[in-house]
């Protein structure tokens, strides 16, 4: 599924967050979003899965206005992996994947078995099936970020919003994450605070800086220690690791 989202304007409080932001992931891409905290990451992704109604500019799947779809229509095609993830209710693990079979049911409509088989898939694929039966309460913020995850992969959508979603997680996890994003068969937009992580995974990256685009492109194209000095502010080396991938190597200026 292709996402578009085009000339994207948000003002909150006065603030200008976002400044005619346009973005592309095409159908099967990892698309990461990097930039530093306060450029806009988070406000976009938040219009992409409709959190937030931008005053201007439109959000496109497959080309059809994304505001067209019923906000049931638009869970069955975009799945939420969220920077901050309330506990709210005591659920289980296994309920809380359950979740992700939502839209997918009619009012009132019982989990089956297919929905039940669907969920411990999901919570294999994150190594959580053991926790199946645990209250949420009682996970580390990392365990909950892999639930939510297995949430998301639950909902089945053609398209994965995530944001920051290694938060919390131990570098294994991280790692083991992002490969399984990677390898799933749908379209990605990820906000990634890693930018070695973005190197290593993303096809393609969009840089924000206050709310702009300032760089997109390749990995190769956008990660230049000229470009990680102006936004980030630090001194950057950026080498060939020996996997053929990108490594950002930093220093205090």
């Amino acid at each position: 599924m292709d996402l578009l989202a085009q000339d994207l304007q948000v003002t909150l409080e006065g603030n200008h967050i976002l400044n005619g932001v346009t973005l592309e992931a095409r159908a099967g891409e990892l698309v990461g979003v990097i930039g530093p905290n306060g450029s806009g990451k988070s406000t976009l992704l938040k219009c992409l899965y409709r959190q937030l109604a931008p005053q201007g500019g439109a959000v496109y799947l497959n080309g059809r206005d994304l505001t067209r779809e019923s906000r049931r229509e638009s869970a069955k095609k975009i799945g939420v992996v969220a920077q901050h993830n309330d506990k709210g209710f005591d659920f289980t693990v296994l309920d809380m994947v359950l979740l992700g079979r939502s839209p997918h049911k009619k009012a009132l409509e019982r989990d089956n078995p297919a929905d039940y088989a669907i969920a411990h898939q999901a919570l294999q694929e994150v190594g959580m099936d053991a926790l199946a039966n645990r209250s949420m309460a009682t996970l580390s913020g990392g365990e909950r970020q892999r639930v939510i995850l297995a949430r998301a992969l639950a909902q089945q959508t053609p398209c994965l919003i995530l944001d920051e979603p290694t938060n919390h997680l131990d570098v294994q996890y991280q790692l083991q994450l992002m490969e399984l994003v990677k390898g799933v068969s749908c379209t990605v937009v990820a906000a990634l605070h890693d930018l070695n992580l973005a190197a290593m995974y993303c096809q393609r990256l969009y840089l924000l800086d206050e709310g702009r685009v300032v760089a997109q492109g390749t990995p190769e194209q956008v990660l230049t220690p000229e470009r990680i000095s102006a936004v980030y502010g630090v001194r950057a080396e950026v080498v060939s690791a020996s996997d053929g991938h990108l490594r950002v190597l930093f220093y205090p200026r």
